[in-house]
C-alpha cells in the first residue's frame, strides 16, 4: 500500500511561542499609554523600551547563532535594559510593565548552566519587586500575582521539559523494542528458510552419501552417479545458502520464476535414494507474482515437501502450482503416506520442527490461507493460496 503523508498544519500561534506574544504585547502596551501621557518624561522612555523589543526580536532571530556564550550576554542585556526601564518608567506605568518578568522567566530557564538559569530568575524576581513596590508598596495584594506568575511559569515549563524528557526515553525505549522485534522477525525468517532449504538438501545430500558408500564396491558406476549428483547438489546448496546471508531471491526463481524453480526442487528431491516419486503440474495460465511471494511459496513449498519425506513414508508426492482467475496463486502438496491427525499435530507440533507452524506463520504474513486436509492412513493434503497483489511488504516475511 503506498505510503500516505498527511501534512499536518501548524498552529499560528503555539505553547512555545506564546511567551514571546506575551513579551511584545505587554512593551505595545506600555509604548501605547507613554503616547497617551505625552510629557517629556514618557518620551525619553519610550525609545529604551521599544529598543527593548528589537534587542528581544533580534535574540529570538539569532538564537542558534549566539551559542553557548551569546545566550547568556544577550539576556543580560535584556535584564539591564529592563531594569533601567522599570526604574525610570512613570510609577502607574509600572504595573504593567513589570509583567514582562514572565516571558524574561521563560528566557532565564532556556540558558546553558543552572547556575546561570538561577541568577537571571533570581535577578528577574528581585527586579519585578523592587518595580512593584514603586507602584504600590509593600501591599501583598499587588506583589503576589505577579511573582505567582513568574514561579507557577518557571514550575510549569519545568514540568514541561520532564516530560518532553520521559516522552524523548518512551519513544527511544519503542523504538529500540522495534529493533528488537525486527530482529526476532529476521532470525526466525532465517531459521525457516533454513529449514526448508539447507536442512532439506543437506538432508538428501546425505542419503546419496549413504547409497554411494553401500554401492562403492559392489556398484561403482551408481556410486560415481551419486557423488556427482551431491556435487551438484552442494553447488546449488551454496548458492542457497549466499541468498539467505544476502537476503537474495533464490537464482533460479530470479532467473526463470517459480514455475521452474518448483520443477528443479522436485526433480532434486526426487533424485535421491529411497525417495518417493515426486512429480510436478502447473495449471492455468501463469501470471507475474511479486517477488517476495514468489520467495514465500517456494520456501513454504520446500518445507511441505521436506515434511512429506521425513514424516509420511509415502510412494507418490505430487506437487500442483495454480494460478487462478482472482490474481492469486496457490501450491498444492498430496501425498499418499502414512497421515496424521491435524488437530493432535497443531497441538504438538512442537516435536516436528518448523513444519505446518513455519508455513501458517510464513503465509500470515501475507494474508494467505493454509488447508491442512489428512487423517491417519489416508494421506494428507496442503493447500497454500496466496493473492498476487502486493499491497504490502512485511517485515522478515521473506
Amino acid at each position: 500500500m503506498p505510503a500516505t503523508t498527511l501534512a499536518v498544519r501548524r498552529p499560528p500561534v503555539s505553547a512555545r511561542d506564546l511567551p514571546h506574544l506575551v513579551f511584545f504585547v505587554a512593551v505595545a502596551g506600555t509604548l501605547v499609554r507613554l503616547v497617551e501621557l505625552n510629557n517629556e518624561l514618557c518620551w525619553s522612555v519610550a525609545p529604551p523600551t521599544a529598543a527593548l523589543a528589537l534587542l528581544y526580536a533580534a535574540g529570538l532571530a539569532r538564537w542558534d547563532r549566539l551559542g553557548r556564550t551569546g545566550r547568556p550576554v544577550w539576556l543580560g542585556l535584556l535584564l539591564l535594559l529592563w531594569s533601567w526601564v522599570a526604574w525610570i518608567l512613570p510609577a502607574p506605568l509600572t504595573f504593567g510593565y513589570a509583567w514582562l518578568a514572565v516571558p524574561l522567566a521563560v528566557l532565564a530557564l532556556r540558558m546553558p548552566t543552572r547556575t546561570e538559569r538561577a541568577v537571571a530568575l533570581g535577578v528577574i524576581t528581585a527586579v519585578m519587586v523592587a518595580a512593584l513596590m514603586r507602584f504600590g508598596g509593600p501591599d501583598p495584594d499587588v506583589l503576589a500575582p505577579p511573582v505567582a506568575a513568574v514561579w507557577a511559569t518557571v514550575l510549569l515549563y519545568r514540568s514541561q521539559q520532564r516530560l518532553a524528557r520521559e516522552l524523548a526515553a518512551t519513544r527511544d525505549r519503542l523504538a529500540a523494542q522495534q529493533r528488537e522485534a525486527g530482529r526476532l522477525a529476521e532470525r526466525s525468517r532465517i531459521a525457516r528458510d533454513l529449514h526448508d532449504t539447507l536442512a532439506q538438501e543437506l538432508a538428501g545430500s546425505r542419503m546419496l552419501l549413504q547409497a554411494a558408500d553401500r554401492d562403492w564396491d559392489r556398484n561403482p558406476d551408481a556410486a560415481r552417479r551419486q557423488l556427482r549428483a551431491v556435487t551438484d547438489a552442494l553447488g546449488e546448496h551454496l548458492a542457497q545458502t549466499r541468498g539467505i546471508i544476502d537476503d537474495l531471491t533464490p537464482p533460479l526463481l530470479a532467473q526463470d520464476g517459480l514455475e521452474a524453480a518448483l520443477r528443479d526442487l522436485c526433480a532434486r528431491a526426487g533424485s535421491a535414494a529411497g525417495a518417493p516419486r515426486i512429480s510436478f503440474r502447473a495449471e492455468h495460465e501463469p501470471h507475474p507474482l511479486p517477488t517476495d511471494r514468489a520467495v514465500a511459496l517456494l520456501r513454504l513449498t520446500q518445507g511441505l515437501l521436506a515434511n512429506a519425506l521425513e514424516h509420511a513414508r509415502a510412494r507418490h508426492v505430487h506437487i500442483t502450482l495454480a494460478y487462478g482467475d482472482a490474481a492469486t496463486a496457490a501450491v498444492e502438496v498430496r501425498d499418499d503416506g502414512a497421515g496424521f491427525d491435524p488437530a493432535a499435530a497443531r497441538a504438538g507440533c512442537a516435536d516436528r520442527g518448523f513444519g505446518l507452524a513455519a508455513a501458517r506463520e510464513r503465509l500470515r504474513a501475507f494474508d494467505g490461507t493454509l488447508t491442512v486436509d489428512s487423517a491417519p492412513g489416508r494421506g494428507t493434503r496442503v493447500r497454500a493460496v496466496l493473492s498476487a497483489a502486493q499491497d504490502r511488504v512485511p517485515a522478515g516475511a521473506l
